[in-house]
């Protein structure tokens, strides 16, 4: 049924649900499995904190990256943990877009999602859900 299944995968729980309930999935159907994280750009108020510091946005640049790399390491740690191998991609660009071509470029089958539970920003996640939804060039599964 599903070979290939990612997961959008970022520092929230939701995102952990998503790729633990992945996992689950890949294990029973002896699917691939890989995640996709969209990097956020650096503060815009890096470019006026240069005038003070000219080093900053180097070092703002440089904890973005190891915040991804430690965040690809736990996802690997977790799905190795339940006996699981998972491929993690890190990709920048604009969130929906980004995830598209992920999914087209890997031939994804599925696409996992966590979904908030409750949140003050309920219509943006939801937009994002439904987008995704929409354009995405395989099934979704949205996990709560």
């Amino acid at each position: 049924m599903y070979k290939k299944i990612a997961v959008a995968y970022n520092e929230t729980p939701e995102a952990e649900r998503a790729l633990l309930s992945a996992i689950e999935l890949a294990k029973s159907l002896g699917a691939e499995l890989r995640t996709i994280t969209v990097m956020a750009d650096v503060p815009a108020y890096a470019v006026f904190a240069a005038a003070g510091d000219p080093s900053l946005p180097q070092t703002l640049e440089d904890d973005r990256e190891k915040f991804y790399q430690a965040l690809q390491e736990k996802a690997k740690a977790l799905a190795l943990h339940h006996g699981v191998e998972v491929v993690s991609h890190v990709v920048e660009g604009r969130q929906i877009e980004s995830i598209v071509h992920f999914l087209r470029e890997q031939k994804a089958d599925l696409l996992v999602l966590g979904l908030h539970l409750r949140d003050l920003h309920i219509t943006r996640l939801w937009s994002t859900v439904y987008e995704l939804a929409q354009e995405a060039p395989c099934s979704v599964l949205g996990v709560h």
